[in-house]
């Protein structure tokens, strides 16, 4: 089922860039949206794993190398019933961590080094459970597909003035305005899309470790320390996919519009309520 959605949604995300260069570019613009979309989503589900994990140069460990943190892993994979991800350590001091891969045979969980020198046992364990819900979730590759969209739905924005020709386009008023709303409605799915999946991986997570309070207490020393400091190579395209968003120190001041991550504060109270079930 979960499968299913995450392909819904791409194929919904991919009709809806198709339309959008058919209104600014007509038969012209359609076939070149058609032909940037399946491009971008092939990219995407074969390949935006390891272009992120040579990013942020992750380093993979194996049992030997990383004992306890295997073990961590193997043991929540069997309580989530998920094959074993592949498992990368991100030279940064800065906590965080995140999974990606199209699918369960291909799954990544990745951590910082600050993420196992600054938190507990207990609530690595949590961080690691959150990230291997968005796992059980698909939501790796709806973040992936839903970011390429929205970028590729302001590419088509920038350069809709060159499509198609007169008698295509709708009216040249009502063509700017979509040219100025539909990279920002985009915009505004993709952070929707990218809360929702952090609520859902947060509860899961509390589901599978049965302590909601590891990942709240993670969660508040998380946030605390980005407000201080930001990973060396953090980028916006990839903000989405770290539990805790490495932007945090930055965008205080920006619309919980435009959010990729629900406040610490929402998602502390959402799990709060789960010890009340």
């Amino acid at each position: 089922m979960e499968r299913l959605k995450t392909y819904g949604l791409m194929i919904g995300l991919t009709v809806l860039f198709i339309w959008f260069g058919g209104l600014i570019g007509g038969q012209t613009g359609m076939i070149i949206a058609l032909i940037i979309a399946l491009g971008m989503n092939f990219y995407a589900y074969f390949y935006s794993d390891q272009m992120v994990l040579k990013h942020y140069k992750a380093v993979p460990v194996e049992k030997s190398s990383a004992r306890e943190l295997y073990g961590i892993v193997e043991q929540l994979t069997q309580k989530a019933n998920l094959p074993m991800p592949k498992i990368y350590i991100i030279p940064d001091g800065v906590p965080n961590a995140f999974a990606t891969g199209r699918d369960y045979d291909h799954a990544v969980v990745a951590v910082t080094e600050g993420l196992l020198n600054l938190l507990t046992k207990e609530e690595i364990e949590a961080v690691l459970a959150h990230e291997l819900s968005h796992i059980k979730h698909y939501d790796m590759l709806i973040g992936t597909i839903a970011a390429s969209i929205s970028g590729a739905i302001a590419m088509l924005a920038n350069f809709g003035m060159f499509f198609g020709h007169n008698d295509e386009r709708p009216n040249p008023i009502v063509m700017i305005a979509l040219m100025i709303i539909m990279p920002l409605a985009a915009s505004v799915i993709q952070m929707s899309v990218s809360r929702s999946r952090e609520f859902m991986a947060d509860e899961g997570a509390a589901k599978i470790t049965g302590h909601p309070e590891w990942l709240q207490s993670a969660l508040l020393k998380l946030e605390s320390y980005a407000k201080g400091n930001m990973m060396q190579n953090a980028e916006p395209q990839s903000a989405h996919m770290f539990i805790i968003n490495p932007f945090t120190g930055k965008n205080f001041a920006i619309s919980n519009l435009f959010r990729t991550h629900p406040t610490t504060e929402q998602r502390v109270e959402r799990l709060e309520a789960l010890k009340k079930l």
